[in-house]
């Protein structure tokens, strides 16, 4: 009864498999070929750690014949009408489509900044008169009597008047600016 290698099992490097790994090896077969002819468990990996621990160098250079090869014409695909033949149409060299950049907005003017003596009721309003007509940005701290919102008419679409939105809604660039 002969015992068969276990698919996780190591197969034992024997002396006749050593000389038919030197053999294969000087024949100039690859790893993965030498394992695959002899087989049992023997892996590509395995050939090239005893290769080296063998210290078997030497290597039949590959069989060559005496015909150089024919040169590899590169395929092309029909070109589209209107189209250069000469242009790439894929690949890392293809004529990309040219995309103009939109010009960039200017920026606005700072606002100059709303004092509570220019609101009206003598810069306070409360909360009882915010409407969809007052800025609610609000003043101060909420548990002081002072406390109050800046009351200026609100930019279109916001709840806030021009200089409140821009000190609300900043652009992450400038945010990270004024904390640096």
């Amino acid at each position: 009864m002969t015992e068969l290698a276990m698919p996780n099992e190591k197969a034992p490097w024997t002396d006749e498999r050593v000389e038919i790994l030197k053999k294969l090896w000087g024949d100039g077969l690859s790893a993965s070929q030498i394992a695959g002819r002899l087989g049992m468990g023997v892996t590509r990996n395995a050939v090239i750690g005893k290769v080296h621990r063998l210290n078997l160098s030497g290597r039949a250079a590959p069989q060559r014949t005496s015909q150089p090869r024919a040169a590899r014409k590169p395929q092309r695909e029909p070109s589209a009408p209107g189209r250069s033949p000469s242009m790439p149409t894929a690949g890392a060299n293809a004529l990309k489509p040219f995309t103009p950049l939109a010009p960039r907005p200017m920026p606005l003017p700072e606002p100059k900044p709303v004092r509570l003596v220019d609101s009206a009721k003598d810069g306070r309003i409360t909360i009882l008169h915010l409407s969809d007509k007052t800025c609610k940005w609000p003043i101060g701290d909420p548990n002081n009597e002072e406390f109050c919102f800046c009351g200026h008419g609100p930019r279109e679409g916001s709840p806030y008047c021009e200089y409140h939105a821009r000190m609300a809604y900043q652009p992450p660039q400038s945010r990270i600016r004024r904390t640096a």
